[in-house]
């Protein structure tokens, strides 16, 4: 099928474009959802969203909020997630999404910072770990439960069910004027890897201009099938998993969990998936402990991955990619075996019939765009951040070099400046940073050019990302190491699952690492250790196999870049321990100071 471009010519807000999709496919399938009580799958079509929608749009209006006040939706991904959004935007309130599993301290901050009139949860628990967090919130004047209800301490703010909350509006409850183009779709909180977050304001005029910039460039179709599972709290989401399938006319399905998410994708299977990095890794991961037990496997596997990734180069007319003997012999069968041996059950693990996987919100890794496009999967990156709602550029299936973010989209600028610093421009650009004009100032100049923070390089119309300029690190000895970059190349290595690179002011850079289970327990057997005793990390022979492996990992940067010592962990770092953000970037500042004795002992030691 041919995209909805042409239609959506004269849509100019989020309300305008669910009624116009309403209208032109009424029939056809808009969402999908699991019962958790059945176990079964069930979806509604676009006119049922449109009812849905209307419904809770009366129940917003007889809440008697002022135009433009603040809601804040605390809910996982779903039909009441989507139906709550769509209420606030069409009664000209601005939606705050807040992360499900985000902390009640942070949480807390959001609710006092965006002045929320209105909170909705997904159970009374939730709302009652913020309350003790004990951040005045003079501005709620009421809490929503979408989910089971418990009887909630007394307070000062009225709690109500979903039910009643509903039920509280008529079907005649009059609807107060629709949004304007320049009236906020939402104001999104940065993840703050560094400091508090900010309140990014985004119009509806910046996101239906990124949704149409995107649509001409990833052209999804009313036949396409989205599986959502990045938080909506996450603009990537909300703009790529969102209201993009909206415009096109495509199905999304919401996964039950990410714990969940392998058995969904081949129960849903869907034909686009929107996802981080994070998710791609943690396949990898997966795949490559249940390779390793098999030498030949393995070979197998290398053999089809490395003949694979030599054909994309061709078909993409990149430069042949070096060759490094991977897979021995095997690499002399036929691609249609490897594909048959190797690629179609991968493939099959995220539901066999992907068209596109757009990967986003951080930097993919050479290894894992190697393995993926190397054996089939159709996957393309992209650049972006919540100041610019957030899709800057992307690659396309016809155009796609892994080791850039694709070409900026229609409509937009871009540009290099001071520091070989990324700049944006475009209707896609935020308003501005929610009572923070000095913040604004900081990163918007009066001619709309919006500093990234992100360097890069522009060649032939596509965009490298070299770095964060703010996250170099700079040495004791003045030499100056991107440490994303770092990090990238160092869990390359199927030993280490996360790393984390310190050596600001130092005189060489370290590294915090942690080890991936499998992988682990078959080096400390090989070295004759316990692997379930945490001390068997910090053995002379552990840390000597470490760090020649991330030396391998690290040979392509300068010497003084390759990380001399190396502290071992087991404890992932997950956004429920505060070490990651919850679009899953490391907070590197929670980082250093929980691991500031391990970090002081390796300088120490040297």
């Amino acid at each position: 099928m041919t995209s909805t471009l042409p239609d959506l010519h004269a849509v100019q807000t989020l309300p305008e474009l669910l009624a116009l999709r309403a209208r032109l496919t009424p029939a056809a399938e808009a969402y999908r959802q699991c019962d958790s009580a059945t176990g079964q799958w069930a979806g509604l079509t676009w006119a049922q969203t449109n009812e849905r929608v209307q419904q809770w749009s009366r129940a917003m209006a007889a809440s008697g909020l002022p135009a433009g006040a603040r809601v804040a939706i605390l809910l996982p991904n779903g039909l009441d997630a989507m139906s709550i959004d769509q209420a606030v935007l069409a009664t000209g309130c601005v939606p705050v999404p807040l992360h499900a599993i985000d902390n009640p301290g942070s949480i807390a901050y959001i609710l006092a910072d965006a002045e929320v009139s209105l909170l909705v949860v997904a159970d009374t628990a939730q709302w009652e770990r913020i309350r003790a967090v004990g951040t005045p919130l003079p501005h709620l004047l009421g809490v929503v439960v979408a989910g089971p209800v418990a009887e909630a301490t007394p307070g000062d703010v009225p709690v109500a069910p979903l039910s009643a909350w509903l039920a509280h509006a008529t079907p005649d409850t009059p609807l107060p004027p629709p949004p304007g183009p320049g009236d906020l779709a939402a104001i999104v909180y940065t993840s703050g890897t560094t400091g508090k977050p900010k309140g990014v304001m985004l119009t509806h005029a910046n996101v239906i201009a990124d949704v149409k910039a995107v649509l001409a460039r990833i052209v999804p179709t009313p036949d396409d099938v989205f599986l959502s599972f990045l938080p909506l709290s996450h603009t990537f989401e909300r703009t790529g998993g969102y209201y993009l399938p909206m415009a096109a006319g495509s199905c999304v399905a919401y996964a039950r969990s990410v714990a969940q998410l392998a058995e969904d994708l081949r129960t849903v299977r869907p034909t686009v998936l929107v996802s981080v990095p994070r998710i791609y890794e943690r396949v990898h991961a997966k795949l490559i402990e249940k390779l390793s037990p098999s030498p030949f496997k393995m070979r197998l596997f290398q053999a089809a991955q490395s003949v694979g990734w030599q054909r994309f180069r061709a078909a993409q007319r990149l430069p042949a990619a070096p060759q490094d003997g991977a897979g021995g012999w095997l690499r002399a069968l036929p691609w249609p075996l490897l594909r048959a041996l190797v690629a179609r059950p991968l493939l099959a693990q995220f539901g066999g019939r992907v068209r596109v996987a757009v990967s986003g919100g951080a930097p993919l890794s050479p290894t894992i765009a190697q393995c993926f496009l190397g054996l089939g999967l159709p996957l393309v990156q992209g650049y972006g951040m919540t100041e610019t709602t957030p899709v800057v550029s992307v690659n396309t299936l016809e155009d796609n070099d892994p080791a850039t973010v694709g070409r900026a989209l229609p409509g937009v600028e871009v540009r290099i400046g001071e520091n070989r610093e990324l700049q944006v421009r475009g209707p896609i650009v935020m308003k501005g940073y929610w009572k923070r004009p000095e913040d604004t100032a900081r990163i918007l100049s009066g001619d709309g050019w919006l500093g990234t923070g992100d360097q890069a390089e522009i060649v032939d119309g596509r965009i490298r990302i070299l770095g964060r300029i703010k996250e170099i690190i700079v040495t004791s000895t003045g030499e100056k190491v991107p440490p994303g970059d770092l990090e990238l190349a160092i869990t390359g290595d199927a030993l280490f699952g996360q790393a984390f690179v310190v050596g600001e002011q130092r005189p060489f850079i370290a590294c915090v690492a942690v080890v991936q289970p499998e992988e682990w327990r078959q080096l400390a057997r090989q070295l004759g250790l316990n692997p379930g005793d945490d001390a068997s990390l910090a053995h002379p022979s552990v840390q000597r196999a470490a760090l020649a492996r991330i030396e391998r990992q690290a040979a392509s940067f300068p010497r003084y870049a390759v990380p001399r010592a190396v502290h071992l962990v087991r404890e992932p770092w997950t956004i429920e321990n505060t070490f990651m953000t919850p679009t899953l970037k490391l907070k590197r500042n929670n980082l250093s100071a929980h691991y500031a004795q391990a970090i002081e002992a390796m300088y120490q030691k040297r």
